[in-house]
């Protein structure tokens, strides 16, 4: 069994530690005897989709995302195409290229990606803080860090329902994220699918599923990634009781 990643621009949009993502991935692949291919695309050049399984792209700074942003209009197409084979995951600010804009803090539209109707507009106002999210697509919790300056409107299909912690695409406990069909995507930063492993077994599942492959009976669990989840959702769940 053969599965290839692309890992968008990981020279700009890397902000948080989110390559760690598509380690715990490909760890956890290999742990399930597949074999796995790296790719990776930096932002001057076209990225190539073809042969691709699985594309993520994680979060940068303001500055960076619009040169993310720049590049955009060159891919747009080919994304799009791409996301009919391909499982894409986009976490931090990321999730914002997917839409139709992001208008910045001057004004300026730059236009995204479009797989999305969405629109983003800066707001000048940071919002850093942790995050427990409900989501449509599996039982547990997840847990995670959000720090964005923005609010994301237009959003018909989010990934998780509320946010009983933190602040949604467009208001504090509202929902967030955006999920349609095999694409997801997420405002969470860092390593959330390090922190997530419900999340994770969930990306695994649809890759096994794309790629036709028979579901293992379990998926593979690392040390400690369990104790270490059970201890961060207690931590914040006991947050949400005192706010």
């Amino acid at each position: 069994m053969e599965l290839t990643i692309l890992h968008l621009y990981p020279d700009m949009m890397s902000l948080y530690g989110e390559y760690a993502n598509v380690a715990v991935l490909r760890r956890h692949l290999e742990s399930l005897n597949v074999t796995v291919t790296v790719r990776c695309a930096v932002c001057e050049a076209v990225p190539d989709f073809s042969g691709v399984d699985l594309i993520y792209m994680g979060a940068g700074t303001e500055r960076r995302q619009k040169a993310v942003l720049n590049a955009a209009p060159r891919c747009a197409e080919a994304l799009k195409a791409a996301a009919e084979q391909a499982v894409i995951l986009f976490t931090g600010n990321a999730m914002e290229t997917l839409g139709a804009s992001v208008t910045d803090a001057e004004g300026k539209v730059w236009p995204g990606y479009g797989l999305a109707d969405f629109v983003t507009e800066e707001t000048g106002q940071r919002t850093p803080g942790d995050v427990v999210a409900s989501s449509v697509l599996w039982d547990a919790p997840a847990v995670g860090f959000m720090n964005k300056c923005s609010v994301t409107r237009g959003v018909a299909s989010p990934l998780f329902r509320e946010l009983p912690l933190g602040f949604g695409n467009d208001a504090v406990h509202g929902p967030e994220g955006y999920v349609s069909g095999d694409v997801f995507a997420t405002h969470l930063t860092g390593p959330v699918l390090v922190k997530n492993p419900d999340f994770l077994d969930f990306i695994l599942r649809r890759l096994f599923i794309r790629k036709s492959w028979e579901l293992p009976e379990q998926f593979p669990v690392l040390p400690h990634e369990r104790e270490a989840y059970a201890v961060t959702l207690r931590e914040l769940e006991a947050r949400v009781k005192i706010e």
